[in-house]
């Protein structure tokens, strides 16, 4: 990989996410990062942490070997065609980072000549902590694992079948709004029974890392380390069960749902 370069066309949040978490991965070398935008002055940062960055993004595509394509679903096309005659067959591999726009797709704007990544991180890449899911089509072995390495740079990523790549837009992707969420509701929960709200923020956040942190290392069910803290007739468990009386669980699961139909659609 350390000869291998990388473009991020479109560097909006997302895409400046991804790029940012290379920047900040030190088996990459800066200078093997290039980034684009219209307006260069949103990505003035990614230059100053070493990347190159630009426009133009024919000159990015001729002087990379992996084009991760971070545009909306709808401009995906038109950055296709642009991009088109700088593309080589023997060179190029590409990714795209759109939701809802399958490989084939993609693949039959490109003649099925090139393989085809899609890839659905989120934007804790740039602290190195995404999620990403990826599939691809025409691809082997070898690009497979340069693309699973550019995204377990910037945190894990997983090899999926394409038809769960929607799904794992949602859990993935919109998940970390809604844990985000839930995060603010605890912490105006905090404020009420007493914290400032900065101190409230430092607890709930810690709270939150620390319970992700014990699912990882202990390979355990939510449940199990649930029974570890619920003593009978104690605080935790009478909150637990006003969650659930208010709708906690099944409010969230619909949220997921309905968000995987707006999808679909």
């Amino acid at each position: 990989m350390k000869n291998d370069k990388i473009s991020v066309i479109g560097c909006g949040n997302l895409g400046k996410s991804i790029a940012k978490g290379l920047l900040n991965h030190n088996e990459f070398s800066s200078n093997n990062v290039i980034a684009t935008r219209r307006n260069l002055s949103f990505i003035e940062d990614l230059k100053e942490a070493g990347a190159d960055i630009t426009s133009d993004n024919l000159y990015a595509v001729s002087n990379s070997n992996i084009i991760l394509i971070a545009v909306k679903p709808y401009n995906v096309s038109k950055i296709i065609n642009e991009i088109k005659p700088v593309l080589k067959e023997d060179k190029h591999i590409i990714v795209s980072l759109a939701t809802g726009l399958g490989t084939a797709e993609i693949s039959d704007m490109l003649d099925n000549k090139f393989p085809i990544y899609r890839a659905m991180p989120n934007i804790a890449a740039n602290i190195g902590e995404s999620v990403t899911c990826i599939c691809s089509k025409n691809s082997n072995q070898e690009q497979t694992e340069k693309v699973k390495f550019i995204f377990d740079a910037v945190g894990e990523s997983l090899i999926i079948n394409e038809e769960l790549m929607e799904a794992a837009t949602i859990l993935g992707a919109c998940g970390i709004a809604f844990v985000f969420r839930f995060i603010r509701a605890m912490i105006q929960g905090g404020i009420q029974i007493g914290f400032d709200a900065n101190t409230a923020k430092k607890i709930v956040s810690q709270t939150v890392k620390g319970a992700a942190q014990m699912l990882q290392e202990n390979n355990d069910h939510p449940e199990s380390e649930i029974d570890k803290v619920t003593t009978p007739k104690g605080c935790t468990i009478v909150g637990l069960n006003e969650m659930e009386h208010q709708g906690f669980s099944s409010s969230l699961i619909k949220g997921i749902i309905n968000s995987f139909e707006k999808i679909e659609k």
